[in-house]
This record gives C-alpha cells, structure tokens and sequence, in this order.
C-alpha cells in the first residue's frame, strides 16, 4: 500500500489515526521535516502544525493538498515505469532495466506470475505502484485492460512459439 492510500485510510478511522500515520508518513516515509513538507504542499508551517498537534482539523483544500503532495514525492521517488509481468523465465531475458523510447529513458520493471490470478494482482500491483504501462501475455490482458486505467500491450511470441514448436517436434521423433 503506497504512503497516500495509507494516509487515506487513516482519514477515515479518526483524527487521532490521521495525525499520527500524516507525522509518520512525513518523517519516516518522506524523511522531510514538517516544515520542508509544508512548502512542497503550499500551506502554510503554521498550518500543518496545528492538524498535526490536534489543534486543527484540516479543511478539505488542505487535506487535497496533503494527499496531492504526498502523491508527488512518491511517484517522482520511484519514477515512471513500465511494468512487464510474465513468467520468471521469460523475465529472465530481460537485459536492461532503462530503455530509451521516443527519446524518453523508460524504466522497466519486471513482476513474475505462474498463474492467471497471480499476473491480475500484479498488474493491479503494478498501477498502483506508478506504472504508466503494462506489458504481458494475450491470455490476461483483455482482463487487466478491463480493470486498469493504464495502457495495456500484449506479448506476441512469434519467434519464440516456433522455435518451442521446432523443439517439441524433435523430441517426438
């Protein structure tokens, strides 16, 4: 669970549990002091130390702008990826981690699953993580193409599939 969905949870078990996970969140997530935090939000230090004291209750632009900033470092922490899910073998291949793609350097990151279920949640995983796309075989991704607001490709083994053909082949002979 990323830092900004815990924070949202904890809005909705009490002020108490909001201030402690937001301070938390802030220190030991982050590593930013409160102020640091408060000039990256655009509130004021004052602000944020009265929600987190209990003095205060954040209003609603104060709370959209604590979950947006908290959103921001997280996702610029662990950059833009594309997540690639397939059976480790496959992943195996894989020989570089950054790939220059329409003059853009891409992160890969790679997700192993053995089964249809396990290749779902780690594509749900990957959205959730940052993943800006998803790559991963023709029988789930008209699944996950369904339940991701990602861009979804599909792994075409063309090479591969008659090379395994040409193998199976020659054991039955």
């Amino acid at each position: 669970m990323s830092i900004a969905e815990k924070t949202i949870d904890s809005i909705f078990d009490s002020n108490e549990s909001f201030r402690k996970e937001l301070s938390r969140a802030i220190k030991e997530d982050l590593e930013l002091t409160a102020v640091d935090f408060a000039e990256k939000a655009n509130i004021p230090p004052s602000t944020l130390y009265k929600v987190l004291s209990g003095k205060r209750e954040p209003n609603l632009k104060t709370l959209r702008q604590i979950i947006k900033t908290i959103k921001t470092i997280e996702c610029s922490e662990r950059g833009e990826f594309i997540a690639v899910i397939a059976a480790r073998p496959v992943l195996d291949n894989i020989n570089e981690t950054k790939r220059k793609i329409c003059g853009n350097l891409c992160t890969i990151r790679e997700y192993s699953a053995t089964s249809i279920e396990e290749a779902i949640i780690a594509a749900v995983r990957a959205e959730r993580e940052g993943a800006k796309a998803l790559v991963c075989a023709p029988i789930v991704s008209p699944t996950v193409e369904k339940i991701l607001k990602i861009p979804v490709a599909t792994i075409m083994p063309k090479n591969s599939l008659i090379e395994a053909i040409e193998h199976v082949a020659k054991k039955i002979n």
